[in-house]
């Protein structure tokens, strides 16, 4: 726990530190809703998604992820709806999201391409009961739980056809106070919620009658943070097998190894029914102290036996 309590304490109460603030997935290309609204509605047809990450096992503190997307195109297919419920913890800290999404699209280069907005209320909770502070008696630690809830508003651009996919979003725009001080010092100087730039891109490059290959990648900035890069190689066999790695550039600037190596597989079960898991080979120096991260994901789409599906399953 001493480890997790003195980053956690450097977050919310150390001077202008910035770092990733957003939960992390590594099946990030079936999570494209969560970080872009203007992917709400591409998916022809109206689906639920849900993951679950336990990042870092066996390290305690460590953070725990779900996270549930649904959206649908409506009856004209230019414009589309969806929502995401997130759930975050990382020691005592707690994070709920809940967000709208709208998105517009229009044909352009035998594709579509999507502007889309969102609404969102976020609430932070730490239960600082659970820590066990370096210094007893310190006034600046509270003792009994505190909340926030902030309010935000993002955007997206979209863009999809039947080879490859590419947007950029920048889901919450304001900067929010999430430093839990009450004291007479500027709160300005203490841990603000950050805009987070995101840009994603994928392609589909069939290999043989029976197999294809699909690279992706999904690129996170945030202002005085590193650049954070996912890279991600698939195999899709008989449109069904998926076998991928990702390797998660970053970790510690002494290994420069990078922070991770990711094996996913997903299989699709039924013609509405996708399920898959990730594992996470830990790079930096983390992996000394824990076993790796799990991830799993389960996909349904709302669609009748006759009617047709043509890139859902892949974009």
């Amino acid at each position: 726990m001493r480890i997790i309590f003195i980053c956690f304490v450097c977050i919310l109460l150390g001077g202008n530190i910035q770092a990733q603030q957003e939960a992390q997935f590594t099946q990030f290309m079936f999570n494209k809703l969560s970080f872009n609204p203007a992917y709400a509605g591409s998916a022809e047809f109206a689906s639920i998604s849900a993951i679950h990450r336990s990042q870092w096992v066996g390290l305690e503190g460590a953070p725990v992820s779900q996270v549930v997307n649904f959206h649908t195109p409506l009856s004209n297919k230019r414009v589309g709806l969806g929502m995401t419920v997130l759930h975050d913890q990382i020691g005592p800290s707690t994070t709920w999201s809940y967000q709208l999404k709208y998105s517009y699209g229009f044909p352009v280069a035998n594709g579509r391409l999507a502007i889309g907005l969102q609404g969102s209320l976020r609430n932070y909770r730490v239960n600082w009961s659970a820590t066990k502070a370096i210094q007893q008696g310190d006034a600046i630690l509270n003792t009994e739980p505190t909340s926030r809830m902030l309010p935000n508003f993002g955007m997206g651009l979209y863009f999809q056809n039947q080879q490859f996919y590419v947007g950029a979003s920048l889901p919450n725009i304001l900067s929010g106070d999430i430093s839990f001080y009450d004291g007479t010092e500027n709160s300005t100087d203490f841990s603000q919620e950050k805009q987070h730039f995101y840009l994603m891109g994928g392609l589909i490059l069939p290999i043989g009658q029976s197999t294809k290959f699909k690279p992706a990648f999904l690129m996170k900035y945030t202002q005085n943070a590193p650049v954070s890069i996912d890279l991600n190689a698939s195999f899709i066999f008989l449109e069904k097998l998926w076998l991928g790695a990702t390797y998660r550039m970053g970790g510690d600037q002494f290994t420069q190894l990078g922070e991770s190596l990711d094996a996913i597989v997903q299989y699709q079960l039924t013609q509405n029914i996708r399920a898959g898991i990730a594992y996470d080979f830990t790079l930096s120096k983390m992996r000394n102290y824990n076993s790796g991260t799990y991830e799993v994901v389960l996909d349904y789409y709302f669609r009748n036996k006759d009617q047709v599906m043509t890139n859902p399953r892949f974009f």
